[in-house]
């Protein structure tokens, strides 16, 4: 394997705390764009 990735990204993936940040921050992201897109179509 060749070393491409730099140190803060190698920390950054190793950082649960992050990564579970950006799986929150995409969650909510997803939500937003689903509730306003469809604006409660579902009963």
């Amino acid at each position: 394997m060749t070393q491409r990735i730099s140190k803060s990204q190698h920390f950054k993936m190793q950082n649960p705390f992050l990564q579970f940040f950006k799986f929150l921050y995409l969650n909510i992201k997803i939500l937003k764009i689903v509730a306003g897109g469809h604006g409660g179509t579902r009963k």
